[in-house]
């Protein structure tokens, strides 16, 4: 018998937008995000929208439903800013805080989808939501159903998985010397942030590409993060017919950094769509 209580039946209406066949970028800022906390730049004082920036998170609208990828502490502010009422499944890129650490918001969704939420990621961050997220495994009888969110993990590796009724291609990147992370792409669009390397064996994997959103952290080298100039170099060597950069900090102005930008590459901001093809 379960020690816990079962979900009740998935929900008949769910207020949510439509976004099959797109990728929409719900955070583009850097783990601190876009204003920084105390900071009197120009850039954190803008009142450009598209120099506000949530943490670091996409969603693949996929055929079945929406692949959530990464849970930054942002979460619930991207959804609802975005009109995004219910995630089908979760793919994480890594496991640092500023892209797990809104994993809990998915919790509702169990409710929505009458069982636990699919979780797709590598092992060894597998290990580390089992370490920061313990009560959700707890072997503890729930005091209610949804005290705590109810996650399938999913193991996945460097070959292509289906979900949702779509493959997805994890890709190998490097986030400085010692951390490995992935990156995603589906049909012709990838999704690679949190890098400042890409392996030999992975350029394969990022060809043919007609959209590339790439990490391009500030104009300075860091040392996980692609400044600016190495990204548009790696982008000009993988070629995509259009690349749009992310994680990035205050010290990108988005119009003065576009405009310094080559030809078909340029700033992601938050809530941008992109077609999946």
């Amino acid at each position: 018998m379960s020690q816990n209580p079962p979900l009740s039946s998935p929900k008949k209406e769910v207020v949510t937008r439509d976004i099959t066949g797109r990728l929409l970028l719900l955070g583009t800022g850097t783990s601190m995000g876009v204003p920084v906390v105390g900071c009197g730049c120009d850039v954190c004082q803008s009142t450009n929208p598209k120099n506000k920036r949530l943490r670091c998170s996409v969603i693949f609208g996929l055929p079945e439903g929406n692949l959530l990828i990464d849970t930054p502490p942002d979460l619930r502010t991207q959804l609802l800013n975005n009109g995004i009422g219910v995630v089908h499944a979760v793919a994480f890129t890594h496991s640092h805080a500023d892209h797990l650490f809104g994993l809990d918001e998915v919790r509702l969704f169990q409710f929505y989808l009458g069982h636990a939420v699919p979780i797709y990621c590598e092992p060894n961050v597998d290990a580390k939501i089992r370490k920061v997220y313990d009560y959700a495994f707890s072997t503890e009888v729930q005091t209610h159903v949804g005290s705590r969110p109810a996650l399938e993990m999913i193991d996945i590796g460097l070959d292509p998985f289906h979900v949702l009724g779509a493959e997805v291609t994890p890709i190998r990147l490097q986030h400085g010397p010692r951390f490995e992370v992935l990156g995603f792409r589906v049909g012709n669009v990838a999704y690679c942030t949190d890098t400042n390397l890409i392996p030999d064996e992975s350029w394969e994997k990022l060809q043919g590409l007609d959209v590339l959103v790439l990490d391009a952290l500030r104009p300075d080298p860091h040392p996980t993060h692609f400044s600016v100039e190495e990204a548009v170099e790696a982008a000009q060597k993988i070629g995509a017919k259009k690349t749009y950069f992310t994680h990035i900090s205050c010290k990108l102005e988005h119009e003065a950094t576009n405009a310094s930008l080559p030809d078909g590459m340029e700033l992601a901001y938050d809530g941008l769509e992109i077609p999946l093809t």
